[in-house]
């Protein structure tokens, strides 16, 4: 390790020191700043990890209950939620969404199902009038104009990744059947009940514990705007109705609200349990949170196609489950392919793996480029299965 490196704190079994060792490259060789990684095996830690700074100028070390915004790795948590309705019987995942949420039924959406929702396939991956930011932290104002809205594409025949509208839609669903939003619901049946130190939003009291974003590096203006022009419209309203960036998601007005396709702040060992429920065929902790039958169900491709916003991006097709990407053929949650879990913009993510038993949670401050597979994930996930 060069000097340069910070060091790693934590425990890791001598089983996994190729994840460590691959932590520590990502410092010296990967432009880390800040971050952790947790990976669990048959629900026991093994690998518990952190290190470098919480701030850009290196002036607060990153510490183990060190909190960060995790952006779209928050989305498998509240599929959880979804889940954890259907397993009881309250939610129908093939039922119409206009069931829960009469007003729903707008402009051509009475066919569109639950199902439809949790993989993104409803066709609101974006509201088509414009959405300002102070806009998209009014969860009443949102939800109806997304209820009100016409979808992009006919609902159910492709995916297109729902960016920042997935957590209210699945979540205003959770909040009609369960009386309480995705944040209130996951608090009481999951993570208050295990222990786990995530949330959906921010406490303020918490904010002290909370890591410093840093922003991808900009690209040339020229390259920015061949990329732009290459946006179909979807793509457009998806990505960038609002645009969010990494001081957004620092300020007081995003952590105090509802945002649960984005706002979960957690650590690497909180995404880690998390995603463990899914790896553990629906136990975690000693406690059962879904019926093993559920987490077949959470994994259910719903077809393979090139996603209509991130289509471009990615170059080759993808499957999206209810809730959570399946790793593929590509391998982006491992080798098995029948593995699932969620990216965050810049480079968190959660891996679930119930052949293997294993889950992973990975969260930094220094974001990259990608919606998905940065390189620092992919080099800790191809670390840990070589140790399996």
């Amino acid at each position: 390790m060069s000097e340069h490196a910070p060091p790693v704190h934590g425990d890791c079994d001598a089983r996994f020191v190729a994840v460590r060792t691959a932590f520590e490259e990502n410092f010296r060789d990967r432009g880390e700043l800040g971050a952790a990684v947790s990976v669990t095996v048959g629900g026991e830690t093994v690998v518990d990890l952190w290190g470098g700074w919480a701030d850009p100028g290196r002036t607060r070390a990153w510490e183990r209950d060190t909190l960060v915004n995790v952006w779209s790795t928050t989305k498998g948590p509240v599929a959880l939620c979804a889940h954890i309705l259907a397993d009881r019987g309250l939610l129908d995942l093939d039922a119409p969404v206009a069931d829960y949420w009469p007003e729903f039924a707008a402009a051509g959406k009475e066919g569109v199902l639950v199902r439809h929702l949790l993989s993104h396939r409803a066709g609101l991956a974006g509201l088509r009038e414009p959405h300002s930011l102070a806009e998209f932290y009014d969860w009443e104002l949102t939800t109806s104009r997304l209820a009100a809205t016409e979808p992009w594409w006919e609902p159910g025949t492709r995916s297109g990744y729902h960016a920042s509208t997935y957590g209210f839609l699945v979540g205003e669903v959770v909040r009609r059947v369960s009386g309480l939003l995705p944040s209130a619901f996951l608090e009481r049946e999951v993570t208050g009940p295990l222990g786990i130190d995530f949330t959906i939003g921010l406490p303020e009291k918490e904010a002290g514990r909370a890591a410093e974003l840093v922003p991808p590096p900009a690209a040339p203006a020229g390259e920015q705007a061949a990329v732009f022009a290459q946006l179909t419209p979807v793509a457009i309203a998806a990505l960038t109705n609002p645009l969010l960036g990494a001081a957004d998601a620092m300020s007081p007005e995003w952590r105090a609200a509802e945002i649960p396709a984005a706002n979960g702040h957690g650590t690497a060992r909180a995404i880690a349990a998390l995603y463990g429920v899914f790896a553990g065929r629906g136990t975690y902790g000693g406690r059962r949170v879904l019926s093993a039958e559920a987490v077949e169900r959470v994994r259910e491709g719903q077809g393979k196609c090139l996603d209509l916003v991130l289509g471009a991006g990615f170059g080759h097709e993808t499957e999206i489950a209810l809730g959570l990407w399946l790793s593929g053929p590509r391998g982006s949650y491992g080798p098995n392919p029948r593995a699932y879990g969620h990216d965050g913009f810049g480079g968190s993510c959660g891996l679930a793996d119930p052949e293997a038993g294993v889950s992973m949670g990975y969260v930094m401050n220094r974001m990259g480029p990608r919606i998905a597979d940065d390189p620092r994930k992919t080099a800790l996930i191809d670390a840990l299965y070589s140790a399996l």
